[in-house]
């Protein structure tokens, strides 16, 4: 059986898209020492060899470099001139640059990076935080998504789209441009820095991109599971991701309340040192609530006072079916039922194979497990097996919509696909 009769798979595909660009800063690589025995660096010789050119040639370089990317970006000119001010190190001995030179300064110490033209995978849905325009009987969602580019460095991007009363949904078209944000800003402590990120006002969600902008971030920011969070009536959008450094890895923590600024830290504890933690949506006996996997093979419950430090733990569920006889992992944060906590899984079996299950969890002591899935809800389909890694299905968290799960899902860790799931019947099948 390939999949749960009570699963409908939909045909929503998003694929990467080689033309999405950002700009980032380029540093040039240092010369060896015994070929470049001077204090000049080759940013220093760059700067040298645009003060050298006549303005008639520098104002006409500026026009042409305008006019193959001014439509591919926006602001253009004004992020030449933020990439100058972040130069004044190369630009410390030169005095008397001029509007142009400056700007063309900037554009020589940029680079374009195609954000998502690998895979765009590993996504997470959760409610819009602005509802207007939802559909009667429905509702406006956001879509977190991992998008991974040139030197396989990971950054976390966004979709909006609508479900309807009857759980068919729509995507909205992704805008062509895309941006990152501005630093508000970034406190140095002993884990690392916290960052506050800010995007411009009027840019489309579609439009923003959270690029890696910490040390422990420098390889990737990977696998966000957002959860809407309640608390005493106040809804804040949380999200455990994966801090990638491209040799060692920690949990993270996001926060945001509209998905235009957003606050980054690191997390503490024992259980941060590893992936995959999935925050519940709401304090559970007044405490904060984690699924967790300390072990890289099964699923630890932990409660915290402190969102920010995550410690102990006990095990509440270990492979049990041959689907995931190799480990097992979350699929996102709980979604709250009345019958109980359902906690989506993922497990790996054979040829390293991963599926997507499920299991339910008591409500008021999430510890004690109540059901789970003999079998996969979700396995790869013949034709979504191939990608960048085969054999691979998997998501980093759904949402219930009225008297259905709502089961964004990627394929083959390249592109994604949505799922719906009747709660009524995946409760029957759960044992």
């Amino acid at each position: 059986m390939s999949q749960a009769s009570f699963l409908h798979r939909q045909a929503l595909y998003l694929r990467p898209d080689p033309a999405r660009v950002i700009v980032r800063p380029f540093k040039p690589a240092t010369e060896p020492r015994d070929l470049n025995p001077t204090d000049k660096t080759r940013a220093n010789h760059i700067v040298e060899r645009i003060l050298a050119l006549e303005p008639k040639a520098a104002a006409s370089l500026l026009a042409d470099v305008l006019d193959n990317f001014q439509g591919r970006h926006r602001n253009l000119l004004e992020t030449f001139e933020l990439r100058a001010d972040e130069m004044e190190a190369a630009l410390a001995t030169h005095v008397g640059f001029s509007e142009i030179q400056r700007q063309l300064l900037g554009a020589y110490f940029l680079n374009e990076y195609s954000f998502e033209a690998s895979a765009l995978f590993n996504p997470s849905i959760v409610p819009h935080p602005d509802q207007r325009d939802a559909p009667e009987g429905g509702l406006r969602f956001i879509l977190s998504l991992r998008a991974v580019g040139e030197g396989h460095v990971s950054s976390l991007t966004f979709r909006t789209g609508t479900i309807a009363a009857d759980g068919s949904l729509a995507v909205d078209p992704t805008r062509r441009l895309a941006s990152s944000p501005e630093i508000g800003y970034r406190v140095s402590g002993p884990l690392g820095d916290d960052v506050e990120v800010v995007f411009k006002e009027g840019l489309d969600v579609s439009e923003r991109v959270i690029f890696p902008v910490t040390e422990y971030q420098s390889q990737g920011i990977e696998d966000a599971r957002f959860v809407e969070f309640s608390d005493g009536g106040r809804k804040t959008y949380y999200a455990t991701y994966t801090a990638y450094t491209g040799r060692a890895i920690r949990s993270e923590l996001l926060e945001t309340s509209d998905f235009q600024s957003f606050r980054m830290t690191p997390l503490q504890g024992a259980a941060a040192r590893n992936k995959g933690m999935a925050l519940f949506p709401r304090r559970i006996d007044g405490k904060y609530a984690m699924i967790a996997r300390q072990d890289n093979e099964n699923l630890y419950l932990i409660y915290s006072k402190d969102l920010y430090r995550w410690d102990g733990g006990q095990v509440v569920l270990k492979p049990q079916f041959p689907w995931e006889f190799v480990q097992i992992g979350n699929c996102g944060s709980p979604i709250e039922l009345d019958e109980g906590w359902l906690l989506l899984t993922h497990g790996v079996g054979p040829v390293r194979r991963y599926s997507i299950g499920a299991a339910l969890l008591d409500k008021n002591d999430p510890a004690k497990v109540l059901a789970r899935s003999v079998e996969p809800l979700l396995r790869p389909e013949p034709s979504e097996r191939e990608g960048y890694v085969p054999n691979v299905v998997y998501t980093c968290g759904a949402m219930r919509h009225n008297d259905q799960i709502i089961l964004p899902y990627a394929i083959s860790d390249t592109y994604s696909n949505f799922a719906t799931i009747e709660i009524a019947a995946l409760m029957q099948a759960l044992s």
